[in-house]
């Protein structure tokens, strides 16, 4: 019986009072890599934005990593994001400490206490991500490809079941795209994370073919019920 990450049901997605996308309906089962792919201000950031609690969901049911997303609250926001991490395009990488601070920064805020445990953890997560040497960088240091492996780093910290990957290898070059949807793909493989990935860059769609879902009009289309 496959383990389901995230499932849609019935679900209107809204901004405000403009409803976005209707009727949404999907499952993610562990370990799935799948692309969410649309035009721009087609609704991909709002579906993202709703799966980590960003954006609240009035209408319809959704469960993310066993969290009912209908029942979220700013309070228990924290505790959702704790079982996923967020990948995105421009890194957000605190930019006045190195890489070990910025990990460590994050391991603090979501309640880690043991410094010996907190070390281990980022250096294990630097490397899974090929960045063991690389921990005493700032990241203006690091070219763009170094700096989204360190956000993969970061969004591996708490072990997640789930990763959200906002258009991550949009500002990369495509030596460097490559190399990063080696390593989402690698992740998803060996500790059966679920990634969902939003891009617009079909070349890598392409090289690395799944399942995609794909806003458009309103609504989401799923390959896996189209037969391809």
């Amino acid at each position: 019986m496959l383990e389901t990450v995230i499932s849609l049901k019935n679900v209107n997605i809204y901004q405000g009072n403009s409803l976005i996308l209707q009727d949404v309906n999907f499952d993610i089962h562990k370990g799935e890599f799948v692309y969410l792919v649309g035009k721009t201000g087609t609704g991909k950031s709002s579906l993202l934005k709703t799966l980590y609690g960003e954006l609240q969901l009035t209408e319809g049911s959704a469960s993310v990593v066993g969290f009912d997303i209908r029942q979220m609250d700013w309070k228990k926001v924290p505790f959702l994001r704790r079982n996923l991490g967020v990948v995105f395009q421009d890194f957000q990488l605190l930019t006045d400490r190195n890489v070990q601070e910025n990990l460590k920064f994050v391991l603090r805020a979501t309640g880690w206490k043991d410094e010996r445990l907190i070390q281990e953890k980022i250096n294990d997560v630097l490397d899974k991500v090929g960045l063991k040497t690389k921990g005493f960088k700032m990241p203006f240091e690091m070219s763009g490809g170094e700096q989204q492996r360190v956000d993969i780093a970061r969004a591996l910290l708490n072990s997640p079941k789930l990763i959200l990957a906002d258009e991550p290898t949009g500002n990369l070059d495509p030596e460097t795209s490559d190399e990063i949807m080696q390593l989402l793909i690698q992740i998803a493989k060996d500790y059966g994370t679920t990634v969902v990935m939003a891009t617009h860059d079909f070349i890598v769609i392409n090289r690395y073919p799944g399942r995609m879902l794909k806003t458009e009009n309103g609504r989401v289309a799923d390959s896996a019920n189209s037969g391809g």
